[in-house]
C-alpha cells in the first residue's frame, strides 16, 4: 500500500495543492497500484511510515505554523534520509530550506534542501512555464508569491524558468536534492504535468511503472506546452 501524506492541508492549501495528492492516487491506480492519501493535521504527529509527502502554499502565518507543527521529531527529514519522496510547492518549498527571511525576523527551516528565501520587493504572479532536466518538455504552473530563493551548493535547480520568475533570481526555479522536490509551480502542478507525477511514483515505488493512456491528461499537458511554441 503506497502512503502518500498531505501534510497540513488546512494550512498549506491556499492554492489548491492538495490535489496533488488526488492525482498520485489516481495515477497510481491505473497501474493497479494500492495508495491511500493520509491528511494529517499540523495537531497530528507526522507519520513515519509514509512513501510520498505532499506540502502545498499559504499564506505567512499559516507557513510558520505548520513549520513549528513540523520541526518536532524532525519526522519529515527522517523519511527523506531513508528514501521517501517529498514534493513542497512555494511556502512549502521554503519552509524545506535553510532558513527563510521575513520583513521581520529570520526563522529557520528543516534543512532538507540547501537554499534561503528573502523578501522580494514585488509580488510575482502570473503563468510559469520551467524546463528540467527530468523531463524533454517544459512543464506548466502557476506562481503566486514574493520571495526570492537562492540555491547553496547543496542543491540543484528543479528546473529553469522559460516564462514567469520562478526563483526570482538566476533565471531558476525550485530546488532538487534526491527525493525531495521544491518548486514554485502551483496548479496543481501533477494535474497540469502528469508525466512528474509518474516520476514521483516510480521514485516512491523503486522501479519503472507502466505507461498508460489517460488521454485527457495528456491532451491538455500537451495544450499547455503548444502555447509556448
Amino acid at each position: 500500500m503506497l502512503e502518500i501524506i498531505r501534510i497540513h492541508n488546512e494550512l498549506l492549501g491556499t492554492y489548491g495543492d492538495r490535489g496533488n495528492a488526488d492525482v498520485l492516487k489516481y495515477r497510481a491506480g491505473l497501474r493497479n497500484i494500492r495508495s491511500r492519501i493520509i491528511d494529517v493535521s499540523y495537531m497530528d504527529p507526522l507519520p513515519i511510515t509514509g512513501d510520498i509527502y505532499l506540502l502545498g502554499g499559504a499564506e505567512d502565518a499559516a507557513q510558520l505554523l505548520s513549520l513549528t507543527a513540523l520541526r518536532k521529531g524532525s519526522i519529515l527529514k527522517k523519511a527523506a534520509n531513508r528514501g521517501a519522496v517529498v514534493l513542497a510547492i512555494c511556502a512549502g518549498f521554503q519552509i524545506l530550506g535553510t532558513k527563510y527571511l521575513t520583513r521581520e525576523e529570520e526563522i529557520k527551516g528543516l534543512d532538507l534542501l540547501d537554499v534561503v528565501t528573502t523578501p522580494g520587493d514585488k509580488r510575482l504572479v502570473g503563468d510559469i512555464a520551467v524546463q528540467s532536466d527530468l523531463f524533454d518538455f517544459p512543464l506548466t504552473g502557476f506562481e503566486n508569491h514574493s520571495g526570492v530563493t537562492t540555491l547553496g551548493e547543496g542543491a540543484e535547480p528543479f528546473g529553469y524558468v522559460r516564462q514567469g520568475n520562478g526563483n526570482g533570481i538566476a533565471g531558476l526555479d525550485g530546488a532538487i536534492n534526491k527525493n525531495v522536490f521544491g518548486t514554485y509551480l502551483h496548479g496543481p502542478v501533477l494535474a497540469r504535468n502528469p508525466e512528474f507525477a509518474d516520476l514521483l511514483l516510480e521514485r516512491a515505488v523503486g522501479s519503472t511503472i507502466s505507461s498508460v493512456e489517460d488521454e485527457i491528461a495528456t491532451r491538455y499537458a500537451r495544450w499547455r506546452r503548444s502555447l509556448l511554441k
